[in-house]
């Protein structure tokens, strides 16, 4: 009998909000045939003072946290309400749990299995589905939101380590995230699942040695996150110590943060704005670089990296965070204090005056077979046995 999982996560496309991150629909995508998926993808939505009022009253008086449901392919969206910044975070998500384990009940076959993407929200709405269910729940640890909740709440630290305990499996996207994780909220005795996001851009592509430019990629409406500030800071000081290459963004924006990027990057002579590039054609542009430079002030897991390097590409990274602790003492993969333009502008300088070195190492690890554990089979295959152990016999 295949097992039956619901997914819980904000972070779906759906139709209430078809552009999210594609990274959780990649993962149950890669298992379809090993279980029968099923989502309900969440949203929130800020409440005006009365709809609040009415997630408080008797419960059956009110309509309770979800005002707006949608159904597709697999499952169902919906929209919850709950103020900004944190305000009842747990009671307004314990409601949406409330929410959910009636859905569950009203279902022919309920899941065998229930998931929560994120531990300090989702987490919450699926630790009291299952309570008041019975179906044991598994957590996807997300690096960035999970991080920044559990030290913006304090007050919720015993209930977050309770949640994260109890779980049935725990899975996360990188060795930092697990790292901050366990020393906050302590080690499981089957501790945590690493298991990094799959692309298809996973096709292993040789380096070449072509004294191409440095690299950036991003869409423009992220330029802040991106740190493009900090990196236009690195390259002006480049170009007091003749810096070589030029610097391309390659990402697309509106008009408006054409403009605003354009702005930021004044006299900094050596970035230049491209424009998006096709994804089919993304792996042959890689490949003609001299490396890849996104000092992010904060990411989740930093997919372009991983991809980087699949197309020969040395890469630098933000310590701290994105794919930190997967790559380390590795000479192509530089990691930097992405507050330093200073770090972010010598590492560029040394992909540009190593390149040859760099690009040698990569090939030499490329052919290692270490590769292998980010490729789309392998991904599958880990994530699929971590599903299984944490489905009850």
């Amino acid at each position: 009998m295949t097992s039956r999982i619901l997914h819980i996560s904000g972070d779906y496309p759906d139709p209430i909000e078809p552009f999210k991150t594609p990274v959780i629909k990649s993962f149950l995508d890669l298992t379809e045939d090993d279980f029968d998926h099923r989502v309900v993808s969440i949203n929130r939505r800020t409440p005006s003072p009365s709809a609040l009022f009415e997630g408080f009253a008797p419960r059956s008086d009110r309509k309770g946290p979800v005002h707006r449901v949608q159904t597709f392919e697999r499952g169902v969206a919906l929209e919850y309400l709950a103020p900004p910044s944190g305000i009842f975070h747990r009671t307004m998500l314990e409601r949406l749990g409330e929410y959910l384990a009636e859905l569950i009940r009203s279902q022919s076959e309920p899941p065998h299995l229930l998931v929560g993407h994120k531990l300090t929200i989702e987490g919450i709405a699926v630790a009291k589905a299952s309570a008041l269910t019975g179906i044991p729940y598994a957590l996807t640890i997300q690096g960035n939101t999970d991080r920044r909740i559990l030290k913006a709440r304090p007050d919720l630290g015993k209930n977050f380590r309770t949640i994260y305990q109890n779980a049935q499996m725990v899975c996360t996207f990188t060795p930092i995230a697990r790292g901050a994780i366990e020393a906050m909220l302590g080690k499981r005795k089957d501790g945590i699942h690493l298991i990094p996001c799959p692309t298809e851009l996973d096709q292993i592509i040789e380096p070449h040695i072509t004294g191409g430019d440095i690299i950036s990629v991003f869409h423009l409406k992220n330029h802040k996150v991106k740190n493009l500030d900090g990196l236009a800071s690195a390259a002006r000081l480049l170009a007091r110590d003749a810096g070589k290459r030029s610097i391309a963004i390659l990402g697309g924006g509106s008009e408006a943060e054409l403009a605003k990027c354009k702005t930021i990057a004044a006299d900094a002579s050596q970035i230049r704005f491209d424009g998006p590039v096709d994804r089919d054609a993304m792996q042959k542009r890689m490949n003609g670089a001299c490396a890849l430079v996104v000092p992010s002030r904060a990411e989740s897991f930093g997919l372009v990296f991983v991809e980087a390097l699949f197309a020969g590409l040395p890469i630098i990274y933000p310590k701290g965070t994105a794919i930190d602790g997967y790559f380390d003492a590795l000479p192509f993969a530089q990691g930097v204090d992405a507050g330093s333009p200073e770090a972010i502008a010598e590492a560029m300088q040394r992909a540009v005056d190593e390149e040859e070195s760099m690009k040698r190492a990569l090939h030499d690890w490329q052919k290692s077979g270490a590769l292998e554990q980010f490729t789309r089979r392998a991904i599958a295959q880990n994530y699929s046995a971590a599903l299984s152990a944490a489905v009850p016999g």
